[in-house]
């Protein structure tokens, strides 16, 4: 199969590093699989052999859909769908392990939306995911560190986040042009609740769309007592943005809620 460049198509096909990627799964035989973007199946076969309870695979492109049918049979259920559209059909009654070589150009938004969801750990076991590498450093970055930014601060609300291992341009077709990361993801248990998912977007966004600059400005945006905000949350407001860490970020959009 030639691959697709509208669909960001890259398989990977390096043995060793499937392998590892299937290994940072800890499959066991009660497990229910869902994996997207399975391409020409490489990955699928090695899920496979792992004999999980069952595995759900979404493949946007109609050819390899039929063909990942043809190859593998009964043993997957395929949905051929873009993965952002097919949230709904996923009502599986027991938690998800999601593998995905995920497109560079839609991978922070297949991620998000799953971070967006209610619940998330009651739905998902741990997220598998290949990243762009800049993409993976943004969402494992610690603060006061050039990555850390907007993804760092929603994915670690909702998730415990690992960088596994860096994969070379090498190990895909076509070679993309940037070496790629291998992510775990798993959902915490105990978050604080937010009453909307926006309302952290858009504070981190104000933050965040001032990097450079002192948090002063950001905060006044936000609050007319900055002041008295800033030394509730012990924050010094002459710090810029990475400077601010997840936990002060969530308690800062907390008292943004009860504003609004």
């Amino acid at each position: 199969m030639k691959p697709k460049k509208s669909l960001g198509q890259n398989f990977l096909n390096d043995k060793n590093i499937l392998s590892e990627i299937v290994n940072a799964g800890d499959i066991n035989k009660n497990d229910t699989i869902l994996e997207i973007g399975p391409g020409t199946g490489n990955l699928t076969e090695l899920i496979l052999k792992k004999n999980p309870k069952h595995l759900i695979v979404i493949e946007k492109d109609k050819n390899l859909s039929l063909k990942l049918v043809d190859k593998f049979k009964n043993k997957i259920k395929v949905i051929n769908k873009d993965i952002l559209e097919c949230f709904d059909e996923l009502k599986i009654n027991e938690p998800l392990k999601v593998f995905g070589n995920l497109p560079y150009n839609i991978s922070t938004k297949i991620l998000t939306s799953f971070i967006k969801q209610d619940h998330l750990d009651k739905k998902y076991k741990k997220f598998i995911f290949v990243f762009q590498k800049e993409v993976a450093d943004r969402i494992v970055a610690e603060e006061n560190t050039k990555s850390y930014g907007r993804l760092t601060i929603l994915t670690s609300w909702k998730t415990n986040r690992l960088k596994v291992f860096d994969i070379s341009p090498n190990c895909f077709y076509p070679m993309p042009k940037v070496w790629s990361s291998l992510v775990t993801l798993i959902p915490k248990s105990n978050i604080l609740i937010l009453n909307k998912v926006k309302n952290l977007e858009h504070v981190t966004n104000i933050f965040f769309n001032h990097r450079r600059k002192m948090i002063k400005k950001p905060m006044k945006l936000l609050f007319k007592d900055y002041e008295n905000i800033a030394k509730k949350i012990n924050i010094n407001l002459n710090s810029r943005p990475q400077n601010i860490t997840e936990k002060q970020f969530l308690e800062i959009c907390k008292l943004y809620e009860n504003l609004i």
